[in-house]
């Protein structure tokens, strides 16, 4: 199935049909339960994708292949482990990760090829160390990992804002959750967070990718 429309020219769906409404069309093999989740969450998945790999054709790719993985495996997903939008974006954090692995093989073959480490090291210069972004999206891997342990509703809103980078009204806006309850469930879920992490090192993290919290 071909969805071919770029992310961020996509205008948002307007269909009040519930995430698990749209998932049991997907179920179902129904292609307009996923185009409606893909007008519903190809932005935030995009834009999400689009910061860990800092290239929008990259993001495309990823995107692609997140919503394509949804339509040939829709039984990996699980509501009773927590909301479909918290469970989306976690699929693209991973596969924007293993994005940027791969990026770095290539990279690594093609210095070899070259014969000459030093020039390559230098035309590459200005960008982004790859190896920083690996060492992060790592760090993201342990904090995902954590984010397991949390309850459900402080998975979710945290989640949205780790990963989704919303702020707090548009995460009560997606849970339909009052802001103050947002606010207190993710206010809980950081302090377990941190406590399970252990320290500075997930302040700082947390501080930078949660901007919204």
């Amino acid at each position: 199935m071909a969805l071919v429309t770029r992310a961020a020219e996509r205008p948002g769906g307007g269909d009040r049909s519930t995430d698990v409404d749209l998932m049991a069309l997907v179920r179902a093999g129904e292609a307009s339960g996923l185009e409606q989740l893909y007008d519903r969450y190809s932005r935030p998945a995009y834009s999400l994708a689009r910061r860990i790999l800092g290239d929008a054709g990259l993001a495309e790719d990823v995107l692609q292949e997140v919503f394509m993985a949804l339509w040939r495996q829709p039984a990996k997903y699980d509501p009773s482990r927590g909301g479909f939008s918290s469970w989306l974006l976690a699929m693209t954090h991973h596969k924007a990760v293993d994005s940027v692995r791969r990026e770095e093989t290539l990279r690594r073959r093609r210095a070899k090829a070259a014969e000459d480490d030093e020039t390559l090291i230098g035309e590459a210069g200005g960008g982004p160390d790859i190896d920083d972004q690996v060492l992060t999206s790592l760090q993201r891997d342990g904090v995902r990992r954590a984010l397991r342990e949390l309850p459900q509703v402080q998975r979710e809103a945290v989640t949205l804002a780790y990963f989704g980078g919303y702020t707090q009204r548009e995460v009560a806006a997606l849970t339909g959750a009052p802001l103050g309850t947002v606010k207190t469930r993710m206010l809980a879920g950081m302090r377990r967070l941190r406590d399970i992490l252990g320290g500075p090192a997930f302040s700082k993290l947390a501080l930078d990718e949660g901007a919204g919290l």
